[in-house]
């Protein structure tokens, strides 16, 4: 089962490297892997997807919250969290077919950041029913890169 582990640990070297190390030395895969510092410069959030059934999930859980430089473990898996990814494609454009690539681009509310002679490159950002839709469609076109960021998730506010 894929399980969606939020980690909020000290901003400092070799934090990442102790988090992601304890994870892989079980034998878990991290399927997908997005850092960044929080509303506290001091603190940064990882974001990890990782492939384990419960037991191992908590298992791993229990062993991150024994290094210290890690604050406080969110599993975000059943919360129904919003999770986010960024990816940029960069596909074949002759001039005769641009439009029909820009309106599908619009239709995803995806971006054009760049325009070459033959290619065009598409940013966009969603949930991973929305990016596989959207690479579907282009994949007809000719995509000649792809490169795509970690997931990005938070819990949803409480509707009070």
């Amino acid at each position: 089962m894929k399980h969606v582990l939020s980690v909020l640990v000290e901003n400092r070297p070799g934090v990442l490297s102790r988090v992601t190390g304890l994870i892989s030395r079980r034998g878990f895969n991290i399927e997908s892997l997005s850092v960044g510092p929080t509303e506290d410069p001091t603190m940064s959030r990882v974001t990890a997807i990782v492939l384990a059934d419960d037991v191992a999930f908590e298992q791993i859980t229990k062993q991150l919250h024994k290094l210290i430089s890690v604050h406080k473990i969110t599993d975000l898996t059943d919360e129904g969290a919003i999770q986010r990814e960024l990816v940029l494609f960069k596909v074949n454009a002759a001039a005769e077919r641009r439009s029909e690539i820009i309106e599908i681009a619009n239709i995803f509310r995806a971006k054009i950041v760049d325009v070459g002679k033959s290619s065009l490159t598409i940013e966009a950002t969603g949930d991973d029913a929305k990016l596989k839709g959207l690479e579907d469609l282009l994949r007809a076109y000719g995509i000649k890169e792809t490169v795509r960021t970690g997931k990005v998730a938070l819990s949803r506010s409480s509707r009070d």
